[in-house]
Formats: structure tokens, sequence, C-alpha cells
């Protein structure tokens, strides 16, 4: 897999999605996890663009790639991951990462 880097962004970096009761809080294990809309290019083996990311420990990873079951349906975990989204890109422009 190609690293970018957004994705080299990601290490050591704080959870943006949070599930609730899932968070492992444990920045060594975060990963930049890709949201999935329709009408952007993504798709079956195609990643959206790194801007469509949010920052995920592996716990929430896991669980808005629906390979760890919560408490949570399908709709409040995509609300979850797209919030993460949203948090991840104020954190870059902040930082001067991406522009505005």
């Amino acid at each position: 897999m190609r690293q970018t880097k957004l994705t080299k962004a990601a290490r050591g970096r704080d959870c943006q999605i949070r599930v609730p009761g899932v968070c492992n809080g444990n920045p060594e294990t975060t990963v930049l996890a890709h949201f999935r809309l329709s009408g952007t290019r993504s798709g079956m083996g195609i990643k959206p663009n790194d801007l469509q990311a949010a920052w995920a420990c592996s716990a929430c990873h896991d669980a808005v790639d629906a390979r760890r079951k919560t408490e949570f349906n399908h709709d409040e975990l995509r609300q979850m991951h797209m919030e993460g989204v949203m948090r991840t890109i104020d954190i870059l422009v902040s930082e001067g990462e991406v522009a505005a």
C-alpha cells in the first residue's frame, strides 16, 4: 500500500472517531480510516482520497468497517466516522498540512 503524507500523519495521533465503549484511546494503533460515500471516487477495491478519511484507533477502525460488533447500528457508526473525518480535516487545516 502506498504511504501518502496524510496516511503517515495519522501515526501517533488521537482517534477522531471515538466510538463510545469501543475506542481504545491508543495513538500507537491509529491509522487513516477512509470513508466510502456514493458519488465519490470509491468502490470495490478503490479507496477514497485521503481527505475523505479519519484518524482511527484500531478498535474504532474495526467497528466502522464492520469487523467488530458494537451496540451501534450501521447509520450511527457512519455518523461517528463522518464526524471523525471532519475533526481530522479541522486538525490538518489548523496545522497547515492542508489548505482551507
